[in-house]
Formats: structure tokens, C-alpha cells, sequence
């Protein structure tokens, strides 16, 4: 009989294998989105200092449908903003699993 993997199982195969490719730093670090059926998330990470900079989601903004397009842009524009205010020009994208 052939197992079914489960579809959160899958994507966490598919996260690290993007992972393995990339590394957020200070000067660089990396802006990881994960996305549900119902809301959109974003962080800027340092993954050497280990900390999250910056946040963002949809669940924050009070958006009333948080997984559709206009969401992600206010999603995307708010984290900029927030980007902005410490001084994190580049980032390295993680489009996660």
C-alpha cells in the first residue's frame, strides 16, 4: 500500500531544501513569507544573531480577508516600512516550502 505524506510534511522537505541555499546575515538577511489559506506572514531574519528584525501579517493588520492579494501587498508594504526604520536595504528572498 502506498503511504500519503501529510502536506505541512512535504513543505517542511521543501523549506529545507531552500534553506540549504540560504543564509540571512546583518548586512543581508532574510525575508521569509509563509502563507495559509487564510493569512500571509513575513519576517526579516538574521540567521546569525538568530533573531527576527522585522514582522509582519496579516493577522496584525486586522485585515478582513488576509489570504488574498491586497493583503499580501499591505503585508509586504508594512514590513518595508518597518525595514525602512532600521536601515535593512537588501534582503535575501526565502519563498519557504
Amino acid at each position: 500500500m502506498i503511504s500519503v505524506k501529510d502536506k505541512n510534511e512535504e513543505r517542511k522537505v521543501r523549506h529545507a531544501r531552500v534553506r540549504k541555499h540560504i543564509s540571512g546575515t546583518a548586512a543581508r538577511p532574510r525575508l521569509c513569507v509563509y502563507k495559509s489559506l487564510k493569512s500571509i506572514y513575513a519576517q526579516v531574519i538574521d540567521d546569525v544573531a538568530k533573531t527576527t528584525l522585522a514582522s509582519s501579517s496579516s493577522l496584525e493588520l486586522k485585515l478582513a480577508n488576509g489570504g488574498n492579494i491586497e493583503a499580501a501587498k499591505a503585508v509586504g508594504k508594512d514590513v518595508a516600512e518597518k525595514c525602512k526604520k532600521l536601515k535593512i536595504k537588501k534582503v535575501v528572498f526565502d519563498r519557504g516550502g
